[in-house]
């Protein structure tokens, strides 16, 4: 087995033959992804070196140090790659994978519908086995990015006489075929990140099924678990600034891919300008504003240390604990608690947008957008059961869901759906 030093000289001297500014990216991410040091920690046969997260990180640093671009990570891609390097099959790592890592696919996750939001095992979206395809027809909504995306990872109701959980199956379906429509939804705060896409007799090949029918929600599983994981991932785009042809074309790619997370520091809470406003607003002399920007610095801190630890853990190789969930209640708590602050301090002026407004409007998007991290990736209160049920080993709530899905009640169109 090879040594830390040994790796980190292998990738230095593949770098210094390779590496060049002036490259096309999606050429450059090609070849990387056929060394195998851009994704090091996945399978050989796989674009991988079969090595541990740790020394994948080790291999991220040397990337650094030569200021080399790596392989595409924004966006829901990587949400698609750890769930097909889990639990596709060797054609689909195949023929998903390279793209993934060059950057030429881009992904989107179709999930949530208007009828059961944080409740995934209450879809009613339907999949039907007609010959060698899968026919789609239902609605999703709040869907990242699909209006960029090439396919979308997909859960549907494959079987209407299973329990709710048992009767899902996940798909990867083109989302540029005949019977996908997508249409950008407008929030409250002015931006458009979201989409609600509708499904009319969409077809799936029935090789683009992952796993086996039925077996969806397991599946779905390992791309929550990741999404929660990487709540507060950095999609900052520094390296973008540096010269170079292959960095134009990567400014261009996470301006896109950024495009829908402008918002998210809002979201957050913006705790980062709580000093500066209480200083502006002479906030910081008042005894009771004091005890709550302590606490929201206080509970900032901790929950990024909490972070922290997930990220140590992750990158050791480490199984995903608890810190998923406690993170996403922490994230919803401190951008709460920061939008509070925020109000209490610029009282009806927070109120106010435009040119004119405080902080150019920041403070009144931060009081708009706090609310949707209380419900993206899963609402509070499905984190909260799964911290209680699953961590704390708590009686888990009396079900009155179980038994054949189509006799399980819902709303009316959903239980049409199941007819």
């Amino acid at each position: 087995m090879q040594s830390k030093q040994q790796i980190e000289a292998q990738v230095r001297q593949w770098l210094t033959e390779n590496w060049d500014p002036e490259s096309n990216l999606v050429e450059w991410r090609s070849m990387l992804a056929q060394s195998g040091w851009g994704a090091a920690n996945w399978p050989e046969e796989y674009f991988g070196k079969g090595l541990s997260a740790e020394m994948s990180t080790a291999i991220e640093d040397v990337f650094a140090e030569f200021g080399a671009v790596g392989t595409a990570q924004t966006g829901v891609r990587m949400l698609a790659a750890v769930t097909l390097l889990e639990h596709g099959n060797h054609e689909q790592k195949r023929q998903y994978l390279k793209r993934i890592l060059t950057g030429e696919d881009h992904w989107c996750q179709l999930f949530s519908e208007p009828g059961s939001g944080s409740d995934l095992a209450g879809a009613t979206t339907r999949a039907d086995l007609d010959g060698d395809e899968w026919i789609i027809n239902g609605q999703k909504v709040w869907n990242t990015s699909a209006h960029h995306a090439n396919y979308g990872l997909l859960i549907a109701r494959s079987d209407w006489d299973e329990a709710k959980h048992k009767g899902l199956s996940y798909f990867i379906i083109d989302m540029h075929q005949p019977g996908v429509e997508v249409r950008q939804l407008r929030q409250m705060n002015g931006h458009a990140s979201f989409n609600e896409v509708f499904f009319t007799d969409a077809r799936v090949p029935r090789e683009n099924i992952i796993s086996t029918p039925g077996n969806g929600w397991n599946v779905a599983m390992t791309t929550l678990a990741y999404e929660r994981r990487s709540f507060d991932r950095s999609r900052d785009n520094k390296r973008s600034k540096q010269k170079g042809r292959i960095f134009v074309e990567l400014k261009k790619e996470l301006d896109i891919s950024n495009e829908p997370y402008t918002w998210y520091p809002q979201r957050a809470g913006r705790v980062d300008l709580i000093m500066q406003r209480a200083e502006e607003t002479g906030a910081i002399n008042d005894p009771v504003q004091r005890q709550d920007i302590a606490r929201l610095h206080i509970l900032s801190e901790s929950a990024k240390w909490t972070a922290q630890r997930a990220k140590a853990a992750q990158k050791a190789g480490k199984p995903q604990g608890p810190e998923g969930s406690l993170g996403k209640l922490a994230a919803s708590e401190v951008g709460r608690l920061a939008a509070r602050v925020h109000t209490t301090m610029s009282v009806n002026d927070a109120l106010l947008t435009g040119p004119d407004s405080v902080r150019d409007g920041v403070i009144a998007e931060i009081l708009v957008s706090v609310p949707a991290g209380s419900i993206a990736g899963g609402t509070d209160e499905i984190q909260r059961n799964i911290v209680a049920e699953r961590v704390l080993g708590l009686p888990k709530e009396t079900r009155f869901d179980e038994g054949p899905f189509r006799n399980v009640q819902r709303n009316s169109a959903a239980k049409d759906s199941g007819k």
